[in-house]
């Protein structure tokens, strides 16, 4: 049985410091939109057996992992990772640290976020306190790609379950711009990656992810806003996305519907829909020999992502 342990931001970055080359805080000064954090408010880590933190909750210090490429095979191309955990937890593990690792394998320079769990009670509008720290995730990177060598054309968004709806909301709301950004950089991601995403806070919902982040009473004007497939234009980064039909935590529906936008908007997509392998699997969809990542890959290079020689 998992442990839940509460520790402190310091030893957080610690644990994870072993694993990433660095990590920051995402806001140097005041976090935009937040109200002063009650001393009853922690940060809980889940911490399993062997002392590895498999998921946070109670976030609201967001920070940014770095994982730097693979010299050997880097091109500059650089990914930000959302994980999911329907806006209550971070999935940190299987959905960030252990994607990001298997990115910098191949070249691609890999930012895990964690970014804030949305509540009342540490936000003045806990429905926006996720996108503003996406919108400065992907500021940071671009702001800083000439001393992480990452090409600022080739910068990408890419999340699970809630995370794959906090990117799919950077990638059609990247010009309702949240946060300070003197330097008017690009907050638009050159392509997305979504897994089980949610996608729709109206047709065919994951109710938890929508109640976490608009709250029960949302207005109409709120699941309008964050129904991610109606704000899809020509604009709209390429795409490439995962999901099993067995799903029963977020329905299929999701992933259909932002693929058939992208499809009437004319930008290029890829969709993987498996015939099992349920919800939350990560990188590992044990019901089949196919292995998703690998058609990522393929997908990357046909898209000038990554080299031929990365693998």
């Amino acid at each position: 049985m998992r442990k839940i342990l509460s520790l402190s931001l310091g030893m957080l970055m610690a644990i994870h410091t072993l694993k990433a080359q660095q990590v920051m805080e995402l806001y140097p000064k005041k976090i935009p939109g937040a109200k002063a954090t009650p001393a009853t408010y922690k940060e809980l880590a889940n911490v399993n057996k062997d002392g590895k933190v498999t998921g946070l909750s109670k976030v609201s210090k967001p920070t940014l992992s770095i994982y730097k490429a693979d010299p050997a095979k880097a091109n500059g191309t650089a990914v930000i990772i959302c994980p999911g955990g329907g806006y209550v937890h971070l999935a940190v593990d299987h959905e960030g640290d252990e994607v990001a690792r298997k990115f910098a394998e191949m070249g691609v320079t890999a930012f895990v976020l964690k970014y804030r769990l949305p509540q009342d009670s540490i936000m003045v509008d806990k429905s926006f306190g996720p996108l503003m720290d996406a919108e400065q995730a992907i500021y940071l990177v671009r702001k800083n790609a000439v001393e992480w060598k990452v090409d600022p054309a080739k910068v990408g968004i890419m999340g699970f379950s809630a995370g794959g709806h906090l990117a799919s909301s950077l990638a059609v709301h990247y010009g309702d711009v949240k946060i300070e950004n003197k330097e008017q950089l690009s907050l638009r991601p050159d392509f997305a990656i979504l897994l089980y995403p949610v996608i729709s806070f109206l047709d065919s919902p994951h109710m938890g992810s929508a109640i976490s982040l608009i709250g029960v009473n949302g207005t109409q004007e709120q699941k309008e806003y964050f129904s991610n497939d109606r704000h899809v234009n020509a604009q709209t980064p390429i795409t490439f996305i995962v999901q099993a039909n067995d799903d029963n935590v977020v329905p299929v529906k999701n992933s259909l519907l932002f693929e058939e936008a992208l499809v009437q908007n004319k930008v290029p997509v890829e969709m993987h829909l498996y015939q099992a392998g349920g919800h939350g699997f990560g990188l590992h969809n044990k019901t089949t020999a196919d292995d998703w990542f690998e058609r990522l890959k393929n997908w990357m290079k046909e898209n000038s992502l990554i080299t031929n020689s990365g693998n």
